[in-house]
């Protein structure tokens, strides 16, 4: 091949690459005008003043998730009629405070007594009956007074009453002291032994138990078994009635110790509650045994047929109603529930032996002894 042919194909390549870098020139000019074009025109978006501006963005850690605590107590809704307000071991009734019953599931203290092969002990007679929950308790306290004093003497000498009896007693008092109202028994609706939840004591030596010699024990006692003594001298002026040794009324042990402990009267008490509502502080206390107890306070939705009230799951707890104004829940800490709780036994829920009783009642308690009763 010549050498003039060889120039000619080098100069023809060179020419070409000229033109391809020429080109390129022109593209990589013509990019950069638009681009510096586009910055020129380009304006800074300021912060939106409704969106909260967070630098320091927290990234969460799956490995850092918090558990339960196992020791928490899980709350579950409960329905409850709100007119059992009215119902429970822990009402209470005083002269500003009516009762409404009418179906106590009440028991003879004599037939129980005669069936268990209680002696014990006493009644009046048959006609003294009591509600069946606070017989067990009763009988318990006086079993274990018996044991350490061979005190034989005691005897039930008020109990369950119906309004009609009541009535009667009233009337019978102001009769006897020619006033316009009684100042030592109360009106009828107005007793706690219309709830068949007091009793009285006397003896059958002196017929005039004062709480005082070997029944001192059962006065400082009582609370250990759920009962307390309602009326005392240094509390008369926050219950309205003079100091009644023999007379008492049963609340349960947690509350009955609470009550003896701090040295307060079941008004003081139901106050007391009324001041820790279940969304705020509940009352914690330990007994002097151990147990550990909380309580707390519902108000009752007066406008409605039902109240729902708070409740621990998988935790033993009692409702009663307060006879004011709502409920009071206790919960049994660490315990497991006997069995499934009511909420509270209803006004609908008479057995049939609550109808045989009333249907007796007007016949067997208008036989008490009037005349030489010493409670009221």
């Amino acid at each position: 091949m010549s050498k003039k042919k060889i120039s000619k194909e080098k100069s023809i390549r060179r020419a070409k690459t000229t033109t391809e870098i020429a080109i390129s020139l022109v593209l990589l000019g013509t990019c950069a005008f638009f681009i510096r074009n586009s910055l020129n025109h380009a304006k800074t978006v300021e912060p939106s003043p409704y969106v909260e501006q967070n630098n320091n963005i927290d990234i969460e850690d799956p490995s850092a998730t918090t558990l339960p605590d196992p020791n928490q107590t899980i709350y579950e809704s409960l329905s409850v009629n709100t007119k059992d307000k009215f119902r429970g071991d822990l009402i209470l009734v005083n002269k500003e405070h009516q009762y409404f019953g009418g179906d106590e599931d009440l028991v003879s203290i004599t037939d129980m007594n005669y069936e268990n092969e209680i002696n014990f002990f006493s009644a009046v007679d048959s006609t003294y009956t009591i509600l069946k929950e606070v017989y067990s308790p009763m009988v318990k306290m006086i079993q274990d007074f018996y044991d350490k004093y061979q005190n034989d003497t005691l005897i039930i000498y008020g109990s369950y009453r119906t309004t009609d009896f009541q009535q009667e007693l009233y009337d019978n008092d102001v009769a006897n002291n020619g006033g316009e109202e009684s100042t030592r028994v109360a009106k009828p609706g107005f007793s706690e032994h219309e709830t068949g939840l007091a009793f009285d004591f006397s003896e059958t030596e002196n017929n005039d138990y004062q709480g005082t010699g070997d029944f001192e024990w059962i006065n400082a006692n009582c609370y250990k078994y759920g009962f307390i003594v309602r009326y005392t001298s240094s509390k008369e002026k926050i219950t309205g009635f003079q100091n009644e040794p023999w007379h008492f009324r049963y609340v349960g042990i947690p509350h009955a110790y609470y009550m003896d402990a701090n040295d307060l009267c079941l008004e003081e008490y139901i106050k007391l509650i009324g001041e820790h509502p279940y969304d705020k502080e509940h009352l914690e206390f330990s007994d002097d045994k151990g147990n550990e107890y909380e309580v707390y306070f519902v108000k009752s939705d007066d406008g409605n047929d039902k109240t729902t009230v708070p409740v621990p799951a998988g935790v033993r707890y009692e409702i009663s109603g307060n006879n004011v104004d709502g409920f009071i829940v206790t919960v049994y800490k660490g315990q497991k529930p006997i069995v499934e709780e009511a909420p509270t036994k209803t006004f609908e829920d008479a057995s049939e032996e609550n109808t045989e009783n009333s249907t007796d009642e007007g016949e067997d308690d208008n036989s008490e002894d009037t005349d030489d009763y010493s409670e009221y």
